[in-house]
This record gives C-alpha cells, sequence and structure tokens, in this order.
C-alpha cells in the first residue's frame, strides 16, 4: 500500500487552515487551533487512531470559535479523503467504545463515499474552557461531508462534558483506526459489491 499522507490548506474570509495527516503514523501531533480543548480533542484523535496529524488555524476568533471548529472539519476531511485514496484493500468499517470515568460513548464508521452524521451527545454543559459545546457537531458535520464517510455517534452516559466530549473524540480516532487499516484478506480488492466506494 502506498503512503497515506495527504496536506491540504483552506482559506476563506473567516480562517486559514492547514492540514496534514498520515494515516500510517504513530499519533505524533502538532496542534494549533487558538482553542485549548478542540487541540486537546485532535490530540485524542491522532493518539488514539496513530495518525500524525498537524493542524494550523487562524481563524475569528473575537467572535467566536464557530468558524475555526467548522472549517478545520472541513480541511480535515478533506485530507483524510486524499490520504485514503481509493480505498483498495482497507477494512472500510470501524467502531469502538470508549470510557472515561462515568461517561461512555460508541462511534462507528463506515468509509461509504456517502457522508451522513447521526450524533446523539447530550452535552451537560455549554460551555469547556473556551470550547462551545454545540462545535462538536459542526467539527463532524464538516469532516463528514468532506471525507465521504457515515459516522454514528452516540453518548450512551456521562455526567461530566470534558468525559462527554473526550469519550467521542477517542472512540472516533479508534474507529477509524479500525476502518483504514489494511484488510489482509483483501488486498487489491475495493471493499464494497458496487466495485467502487
Amino acid at each position: 500500500m502506498n503512503a497515506r499522507i495527504a496536506e491540504v490548506s483552506r482559506e476563506t474570509k473567516e480562517t486559514q487552515i492547514r492540514v496534514k495527516i498520515n494515516l500510517d503514523g504513530t499519533g505524533q501531533n502538532q496542534l494549533a487551533t487558538g482553542i485549548g480543548f478542540f487541540d486537546h480533542m485532535l490530540e485524542q484523535i491522532a493518539r488514539h487512531g496513530l495518525i500524525d496529524l498537524e493542524v494550523v488555524a487562524k481563524g475569528d476568533l473575537h467572535i467566536d470559535g464557530h468558524h475555526t471548529v467548522e472549517d478545520v472539519g472541513i480541511t480535515l476531511g478533506m485530507a483524510l479523503a486524499q490520504a485514503v485514496g481509493d480505498k483498495k484493500g482497507i477494512q472500510r468499517y470501524g467502531h469502538a467504545y470508549v470510557p472515561l470515568d462515568e461517561a461512555l460513548s460508541r462511534v462507528v464508521i463506515d468509509l461509504s463515499g456517502r457522508p451522513g452524521l447521526d450524533m446523539h451527545l447530550p452535552f451537560k454543559s455549554g460551555m469547556i474552557g473556551q470550547f462551545d459545546t454545540q462545535l462538536t457537531y459542526e467539527f463532524f458535520q464538516g469532516l463528514v461531508n468532506h471525507a465521504f464517510m457515515t459516522l454514528h455517534i452516540d453518548n450512551l452516559k456521562g455526567e461530566n462534558a470534558h468525559h462527554q466530549a473526550e469519550t467521542v473524540f477517542k472512540a472516533f480516532g479508534r474507529a477509524l483506526r479500525q476502518a483504514v487499516t489494511p484488510d489482509p484478506r483483501a488486498a487489491n480488492q475495493i471493499p464494497s459489491t458496487k466495485g467502487s466506494l
């Protein structure tokens, strides 16, 4: 399998984003979005997905974090789509349950070529540090739309918003790791009866 590395830059009047990703990394990361808790969550994706990830974002944080978080999701989705390529020989599906103290979340991924997000994450708090918890949805919506994946996120238990978010981002990393892992029994095969994804 060829090196699965991509680098994408995206610039609008609201944000300037650069994302570099290596799907076959070790979890190394360099993250600078200007939103500390968001960097912490991106770190979970990298470490638990064993994905090398660089994200540099400059956004209109004097307004709020919405544009920055959403546009990082979009740009990461674009980079992921490039890195995974034609999807020959990958598992395609991934799932993970991750607990953190009282919180428990489940994430299920299908690298289907069709964007879709179903998310049930009833946060117990509106803010975690400087991070608006509503932006979790915006991040994942931007990501699935540009990575062309189906993504189901369910926070099954949780009383602490930090724990709720962290279980979701860790589980996403774990599920993504499984989905992009090569399948030795299906090398060079598209994992679909249609012959394309």
